[in-house]
């Protein structure tokens, strides 16, 4: 199941590479690479929600709203949908790691081709590098991360 296109800023596949220092109890920091290795992630994830290994497959996404038509989610949140017990099926139903959070900040390399972009999710940093090209669709924006096992 794809994320809708006018909701879909980034989606692609990484393999973890390695995992940092662990600096906190719950979080770990991942290092990935996508599969054609043009992107490089670095992520905080908490562990005890989602915990990784080195050589493990991971499909990642970045999308603007969780609604499978790629309406906003301006008053509810997905977690006040699982709530009220209605049937709407959102993108966090078919994803193990969910998060909100906002890109605040992209910085240019100095080659020209290639962008690094910045994301917090209360606390939990995440940063993207890549080639213009696949990460031009990413602006500063409040968005959500989508992260299943393959």
């Amino acid at each position: 199941m794809s994320i809708p296109s006018d909701a879909q800023l980034f989606e692609d596949h990484f393999v973890v590479e390695r995992l940092g220092d662990p600096k906190y109890d719950r979080v770990d920091r991942i290092y990935c690479h996508s599969k054609d290795q043009s992107i490089s992630m670095s992520l905080d994830i908490n562990k005890e929600l989602f915990p990784c290994k080195v050589d493990e497959n991971l499909h990642v996404a970045i999308a603007t709203s969780l609604s499978y038509d790629g309406s906003k989610d301006e008053e509810r949140g997905w977690r006040d949908v699982a709530k009220a017990g209605t049937s709407d099926a959102t993108l966090a139903d078919i994803f193990d790691y969910v998060c909100y959070g906002k890109i605040y900040k992209f910085e240019d390399a100095e080659d020209g081709k290639t962008i690094k972009a910045y994301i917090s999710f209360g606390g939990l940093l995440m940063s993207l590098e890549g080639p213009y090209k696949k990460l031009t669709p990413l602006r500063v924006d409040y968005v959500y991360l989508l992260v299943r096992r393959m």
